[in-house]
This record gives structure tokens, C-alpha cells and sequence, in this order.
């Protein structure tokens, strides 16, 4: 490298070379200690308030209830820890269900003996 106080010469004009800058690193691994801390505490808090609305709050009720409460926390957070706790709210309705084919009945072996049946286009 360089030092910042060089100049460096490129073709025949002097250009002044900035120092480089340290920063820390951004890597998974090297994961802020604050943020393994506030996960844990955020987890019992959301372990807690989904367990006393007998776990059929999802992310968005247990982070409006934990704003209620004065834990200021992202929507997003909750819904990683969530994710990371294995827990989910209830679903409402109804799954979709889609045709279920009839085990009894003639199937063809191909296309075109389906239209030769009668079925195809």
C-alpha cells in the first residue's frame, strides 16, 4: 500500500491516494456481541407473550403487544426469532383444496389413447 501522504502517477498526472480506511468485519462470524445478548432477551420476551395468548399470536400481534410493553423492536426481528423458536400463529380458514382424481377409474396410458376414449382435445 501506499501511504496517504505519496502521490502516485498516473499517466503524468500526479493523483493524491487516500489512506485506507480499517473497518471492522462484516462477516457472519464475526456477529456483534450486543446483538447475540438482545436476541436472547427478545426471545424470552417473545417466547412469553406468545405463550400467554395460548400461542396463537404471530409476528405481527407479538410485536405489537411488545411495543405495548416498551420493547422497541423492528417487525422484521420478531419475525426472525419467531422463525428461529419454531413458533407460528393460527391460521385462519380453510386450507385450498384442489381436485383429488378418482382412484377407480380408467386412466389412459397416454395422450393418445385419451382421445381415442373420448376425453382429450
Amino acid at each position: 500500500r501506499v501511504p496517504a501522504h505519496q502521490r502516485v502517477s498516473r499517466h503524468g498526472t500526479d493523483v493524491p491516494v487516500a489512506a485506507p480506511r480499517s473497518r471492522p468485519s462484516s462477516s457472519a462470524s464475526a456477529a456483534k456481541p450486543w446483538r447475540s445478548r438482545r436476541d436472547a432477551d427478545l426471545k424470552a420476551q417473545i417466547a412469553r407473550v406468545h405463550a400467554e395468548n395460548f400461542g396463537v399470536y404471530g409476528a405481527p400481534k407479538v410485536w405489537a403487544q411488545l411495543n405495548r410493553e416498551g420493547h422497541s423492536v423492528a417487525r422484521c426481528t420478531v419475525e426472525r426469532l419467531m422463525r428461529d423458536l419454531g413458533l407460528r400463529g393460527v391460521v385462519r380458514g380453510k386450507p385450498k383444496r384442489t381436485t383429488a382424481a378418482d382412484t377407480a377409474a380408467e386412466r389412459p396410458r397416454d395422450l393418445v389413447e385419451c382421445r381415442k376414449l373420448g376425453r382429450g382435445s
